[in-house]
């Protein structure tokens, strides 16, 4: 039975990526910032018959992360993989925007992933075998104003996705990632709602004229697609590819 560890798996986009895990078997390592995220792994395991833990490392700290790795690989024996899921986001104009901010940006969606990548790397390496998937974003190959700080993290993670899947190819490991547009989480709904009353106008135009401007296609990304997407990615079948960045974005990036 294979082990994934999912960062941010305990809401939105990355519980819903450990379901489909969950679904097909896999023991999952889960990361997240819920109070409760030891009972959300619990009842994972439960209504799906796997093995799970949860560790609330904080990924802006490198020995958290190292820790976490080391009690998640003497815990399930080994990661086959590792899925890069945590993120982190601010709006604002590059004069007003505040430094605390563009730091924490970096830290949890960049850094975090080298020192995340780094730390299986070795017994990825030994064992032959190894998957790691990056959710990068729409915005890790195009820009828009005011998220400077979260187009640079995510334009850096597709780049290191690159060099990662040319170091791993020798010895089994690929490395890859999934760009999605705006995927509907319980925190995009949220949103939804929010600006509907600040713009008055309805939930439907604010999804249409504002978050899915850009899709050509005008419907969300699911969790459950992702983590489709990320289970081929993880599987043998996809043993050929890597170093690629794959847009789920409804068109977004044909334009």
């Amino acid at each position: 039975m294979k082990t994934v560890l999912i960062t941010g798996s305990t809401s939105g986009i990355g519980l819903g990526i450990a379901k489909e895990f969950a679904k097909e078997g896999y023991n999952i390592a889960f990361n997240g910032l819920e109070v409760n995220g030891a009972e959300i792994a619990a009842q994972i395991g439960t209504e799906y018959s796997v093995k799970t833990a949860f560790y609330g490392a904080d990924l802006r700290n490198p020995s958290s992360i190292n820790e976490m790795i080391t009690n998640a690989i003497e815990h399930f024996g080994k990661i086959d993989v590792l899925i890069n899921n945590a993120g982190i986001q601010y709006v604002s104009s590059i004069e007003d925007f505040p430094v605390d901010k563009w730091n924490a940006i970096i830290d949890v969606n960049l850094n975090a992933v080298f020192h995340l990548s780094k730390a299986v790397w070795k017994s990825m390496k030994t064992n032959k075998f190894g998957r790691i998937i990056n959710i990068a974003s729409a915005h890790g190959l195009v820009a828009s104003e005011f998220k400077v700080a979260y187009v640079s993290a995510k334009h850096a993670v597709v780049g290191m996705t690159k060099v990662l899947g040319l170091e791993g190819a020798p010895d089994g490991i690929t490395v890859n990632a999934i760009c999605p547009g705006y995927v509907k989480t319980p925190l995009v709904e949220k949103q939804i709602a929010d600006q509907a009353i600040a713009h008055g106008i309805s939930e439907e135009e604010v999804i249409s004229k504002i978050m899915l401007q850009k899709h050509a296609i005008k419907d969300f990304v699911t969790p459950e697609t992702l983590g489709k997407l990320a289970l081929f990615l993880a599987s043998d079948e996809a043993s050929t590819m890597t170093g690629t960045a794959i847009p789920v974005d409804g068109g977004w990036t044909a334009q």
